[in-house]
């Protein structure tokens, strides 16, 4: 084999899972905060500095306030990075100014933002999303109006790569793609009906539209997506009609914000309604790196075999990590009774699996969300073969303990840095799948077939599964074993393949 310096993708994807979701958005936000001054000192942009910088601090000072205020009254730990996010969201959707009543009508829709995480839920989830949720009450009353000057065309210098980075990092392309598709599609055709060329409505759609920006980051927010893709390209499509068709029902006008607030209903529509609450029974040791939490549900929890689970686990000082983490299922969706959790453990590890790996049975904790699409086909004659790369034997554990596995062909590549970090070997000993072990030292599991160290090369794949162009292809792991992992697999002739890179892994 095969040892391959990693490409492009897996480092970037690596880079990116240092720190969590919210802490990126942070950064990426604060540049595009700054690139604002730039163009405001240079003169390319209408705004004054003193209008950005009062609009700024108001609304994320606001925020920050807020969320203190209403952390005390419902004894939570207030979310800082969560409250900076909404706030610089809400500097980019209103004039930027330094008149004394209209910063305060910022204010109001900062606390407004801020209140909808904590009031408008169902069963500790909230429903929409807080920036959307404030301008749209503050344009209700009548006091002030989003008006999205962020959609300035030179903005969209750092809008672009910003928006990228995030979707990239959330694995929303797809989703973010088919909004941008149907919106600017639409505009375009308004402006061609009414006589303009095509590829100047088009442009007017890009650089004096925000769809960029809110594909990236109104669009993207994790907690109120669907779980499922198919649900959020739906999703995606419904909010682009919106967004770019000029609606009206009495005074209320359609906004990008008022079509975000609808595609959130939609979303809590089909997705988990409520909060998830578990309590540890136990915590075992899988191998000397890695851990598997099982837990019990307070409700029954619905979810699919090769799905995950984000953890939220509110803590003092939490790193660049974050207050929530996402973790594959590795328990039979038949039990209801039970959710267990496979992770690494590293040295130092996060602030969140410290404090996670410290509780103690008995100890309660919530999950957010459940979702994704890492799942096994419906077609039981479909062949499969499975590639995991250290602690990404998570999701296949939970699809071969299930009842969808009973009975189909599946073969599992399985790479670890020693027989010893082979997680579940003597459960998946005992199930009807042929194991191939990828270690230094042959692990010696009576039926496996060892392989030799690291993951396989093409050939080797193909030597040791003849039929492997013949199969469905899944593999998970660290991005860069994935990337080696799916580049192999494809000159072994596999076309179908699913793929799920642990970032932060």
């Amino acid at each position: 084999m095969t040892v391959s310096l990693s490409p492009p993708t897996a480092r970037l994807q690596r880079l990116l899972g240092k720190m969590s979701m919210y802490r990126m958005l942070v950064v990426l936000l604060l540049a595009l905060a700054a690139w604002s001054f730039v163009l405001s000192l240079t003169g390319a942009l209408h705004y004054t500095p003193a209008e950005l910088a009062a609009t700024l601090a108001t609304s994320v000072v606001s925020t920050l306030v807020a969320s203190r205020v209403m952390g005390l009254l419902f004894r939570t730990f207030p979310m800082t990075d969560s409250a900076l996010i909404t706030g610089l969201l809400l500097f980019f959707l209103f004039w930027p100014t330094t008149d004394g009543p209209e910063l305060g009508t910022i204010a109001l829709a900062a606390f407004a933002a801020t209140a909808s995480k904590y009031v408008l839920v169902w069963r500790r989830r909230h429903i929409f999303n807080p920036a959307a949720l404030g301008a749209v009450v503050i344009g209700f009353t009548g006091l002030n109006v989003p008006v999205w000057w962020v959609a300035a065309p030179l903005m969209l210098v750092v809008v672009l790569p910003a928006a990228l980075l995030v979707l990239y990092r959330s694995r929303l392309l797809p989703m973010a793609g088919v909004f941008v598709l149907v919106a600017a599609g639409i505009v375009g055709m308004r402006f061609a009906v009414a006589g303009e060329p095509v590829l100047d409505g088009l442009a007017t759609a890009f650089m004096s539209y925000p769809i960029l920006f809110f594909a990236g980051f109104m669009l993207s927010e994790p907690l109120t997506l669907p779980p499922l893709r198919w649900q959020r390209l739906a999703e995606a499509a419904v909010v682009g009609v919106l967004f770019a068709t000029p609606l009206s029902v009495g005074p209320v006008f359609m906004s990008p914000e008022l079509a975000l607030l609808i595609g959130n209903l939609l979303a809590f529509a089909v997705g988990q309604r409520g909060g998830i609450s578990l309590r540890l029974r136990e915590a075992r040791e899988l191998t000397p790196t890695s851990r598997e939490l099982i837990f019990e549900p307070a409700r029954p929890l619905r979810f699919r075999a090769g799905q995950y689970l984000e953890l939220s686990l509110p803590h003092p000082n939490p790193d660049g990590r974050g207050l929530r983490r996402v973790f594959s299922i590795t328990s039979d969706p038949a039990d209801g009774s039970t959710v267990s959790l496979g992770l690494r453990v590293s040295e130092p590890g996060s602030s969140f699996k410290t404090k996670l790996l410290a509780l103690k049975p008995g100890a309660r904790l919530s999950a957010t969300s459940v979702g994704g699409d890492f799942q096994l086909p419906r077609d039981p004659s479909r062949k499969l073969l499975l590639v995991a790369s250290g602690i990404g034997i998570t999701p296949f554990i939970s699809q071969l303990r299930s009842a969808e596995a009973e009975g189909r062909d599946a073969v599992l590549v399985y790479a670890a840095s020693s027989a010893a970090e082979l997680a579940y070997a003597g459960e998946l000993a005992e199930m009807d799948v042929r194991v191939l072990a990828c270690t230094p030292e042959d692990p010696g599991v009576p039926g496996w077939r060892w392989l030799g160290p690291g993951l396989p090369d093409g050939a080797r794949l193909r030597e040791a599964v003849p039929d492997a162009a013949e199969r469905t292809a899944f593999l998970a792991g660290s991005p860069s074993a994935v990337a080696y992992a799916r580049r192999e697999i494809r000159s072994a002739g596999v076309r179908r393949v699913h793929t799920d890179p642990f970032l932060g892994y």
